[in-house]
């Protein structure tokens, strides 16, 4: 039985798993991808901030690093009261394979169907926008920038 509260996402990314993972941890490295404002402290208890469009930020604390193999980090929005900072779980592996890596990602405790659409779909965004960074291309200009989320 599938849980629907749960968002699943994989993609393949054309590099190892050491560049990826500096992708998802190294605020400059984030900003190439996603976001407008990144601070990480990528160790159990740090902070994981990122203004994902330039008008909403993601807030959260890392729970679980393994460097080059996984991140967890409680995750929220600043201002929400559905899914406020810190309430929701994200998990993501790095598999390392022969042609670059299966990056897993999970993402648990949203409140409802309509979140885990909504949170489904921007992941799949910024996910295939951190492939092509990672393959070397510019994803080109965000079309979320300046989106807060509730329109």
């Amino acid at each position: 039985m599938s849980e629907p509260l749960i968002v699943r996402r994989e993609t393949h990314v054309s590099a190892p798993p050491a560049a990826i993972f500096a992708l998802l941890t190294d605020p400059e490295k984030i900003l190439r991808w996603m976001g407008t404002e990144a601070r990480t402290e990528p160790e159990p208890g740090g902070i994981y901030l990122v203004n994902v469009t330039g008008a909403r930020a993601a807030r959260g604390t890392f729970r679980e690093v393994v460097p080059v193999h996984r991140l967890a980090y409680s995750f929220g929005w600043e201002g929400s009261e559905e899914v406020p900072p810190g309430s929701s779980l994200v998990e993501i592996d790095l598999i390392e394979q022969p042609d670059g890596t299966l990056v897993r990602l999970t993402h648990t405790g949203l409140p409802t169907v309509e979140q885990c659409e909504a949170h489904a779909k921007g992941w799949a965004h910024y996910l295939a926008r951190m492939a092509a960074v990672a393959a070397g291309r510019d994803p080109g200009p965000d079309p979320m920038r300046g989106h807060d989320g509730r329109s």
